[in-house]
């Protein structure tokens, strides 16, 4: 697989055409049209540069954007670009002008859609852990429970793509390790704003969550997503280490500040029944990573799929889409925001096999893949610009809203 700077004069003619026309995914952008292609690399802010070419890949050419950010420039800085809430979602170029990125990709796979589960609300929220300015946001769903394409193998939900507080990048492994306290014995916590809770298990929920329903983290087992929802379960608010209110059924809307609602399912629902109103309760939760022992300012789920150099084995190389990844270079000093575009003539896209080396031939040591097809949107702010723009066409016709997201930011 290689890559030509420039477009081939005729992909070049197909897509003035359909910018004329309005008719590319993203043309209809209000207050974020696409921009025209233009070979070479264009500084965005101190750092952080943005270049598009071409690549010819096995089932035609596609076209990419790359943002390439140096976490050296003292200027320069990623975190997550999130609604202010897990279980919510926004169009990429809102996050970004809302937290005045100066570029940014779209993020984890999330739960989309609850067909399997008539009634049940949809939550948006993520499949994977995350972490914001330092602040664990969520804990991973299950694998059964997982939203998205099937994992390569030797991968999990709990792989993350972060950044340190010695802003550094790295691929990592994040679990949760909680506990609920009570008179009747302790409890291990088994979720921690997730859309999807082991079986038997106790779910912490914050105020981060969000006001949408918390019956989905009922539904589904440990290995089939579309597994029907439990008709055991419990509900427990705690404030000031004492029980304020039990329900029968995990309710929905926001959670106040300095309050945690427990959801329990099979096992977990019979241990919160006895608990009572007014009984002393403590819930603590973090999340633990597996490798380093530097604290991430930001982490975000997804999977790898470049590791030291190498490409992870039993990679997908037949399916090809529009993809989005991010890749580690120069020693976790260099991060690669990649994005393939969704317009028509480019719409074929790469395997994920094709994505590993296309990010080891940017120079990426470690690479790791976000969600792809309709959710693949990367914007970026020229300098002296008040908003972003989106540089690839959505396959979709319009951003799709996301929860969350890969943030650039400039303090310069």
């Amino acid at each position: 697989m290689t890559h030509r700077r420039a477009r081939s004069r005729a992909g070049r003619s197909v897509l003035a055409y359909l910018t004329a026309c309005g008719t590319l995914a993203g043309a209809a952008l209000v207050g974020a049209a696409p921009a025209v292609a233009v070979p070479g690399v264009t500084r965005l802010a101190p750092g952080v540069t943005y270049e598009q070419f071409d690549i010819t890949a096995a089932k035609g050419v596609t076209h990419a954007h790359v943002v390439a950010v140096d976490l050296r420039n003292a200027h320069v800085r990623v975190n997550l670009l999130y609604p202010g809430a897990v279980a919510a979602r926004e169009p990429v170029s809102r996050l970004a002008d809302s937290a005045r990125a100066v570029a940014g990709v779209n993020g984890d796979f999330f739960d989309i859609t609850e067909t399997q589960h008539p009634g049940v609300e949809a939550t948006g929220a993520t499949d994977g852990p995350a972490i914001a300015g330092g602040v664990a946001l969520k804990g991973a769903v299950p694998d059964g429970q997982r939203f998205g394409p099937a994992l390569p193998p030797g991968t999990n939900t709990r792989d993350v793509l972060g950044v340190g507080v010695d802003r550094v990048a790295r691929l990592d492994s994040i679990a949760l390790n909680g506990a609920v306290r009570t008179p009747h014995g302790g409890l291990a916590l088994g979720g921690f704003n997730q859309y999807a809770l082991p079986e038997n298990s106790v779910g912490a929920f914050t105020s981060q969550w969000g006001t949408v329903s918390r019956v989905r983290a009922t539904c589904g087992s440990d290995t089939d997503r579309a597994a029907g929802c439990s008709t055991d379960t419990y509900e427990v608010a705690v404030r000031g280490g004492r029980v304020v209110s039990v329900s029968n059924t995990p309710g929905r809307g926001a959670i106040a500040a300095g309050t945690t609602v427990l959801v329990g399912r099979e096992a977990g629902a019979q241990r919160l029944r006895k608990l009572f109103k007014g009984e002393r309760v403590q819930v603590w939760h973090r999340l633990v990573a597996s490798r380093s022992r530097v604290p991430y300012r930001f982490a975000i789920g997804g999977y790898p799929v470049l590791r030291h150099g190498q490409p992870l084995a039993g990679l997908d190389d037949r399916t090809s889409a529009v993809r989005t990844a991010v890749g580690i270079a120069d020693g976790g000093h260099r991060l690669l925001l990649f994005a393939t575009d969704g317009a028509v003539a480019y719409r074929s896209g790469l395997t994920i096999a094709e994505v590993a080396a296309q990010m080891r031939k940017l120079g990426s040591v470690d690479a790791f893949s976000l969600d792809g097809g309709g959710s693949t949107t990367l914007v970026a702010r020229a300098s002296g610009a008040s908003a972003v723009t989106v540089r690839n066409h959505p396959s979709g016709g319009a951003e799709r809203p996301v929860p969350n997201g890969v943030g650039v930011f400039s303090t310069n």
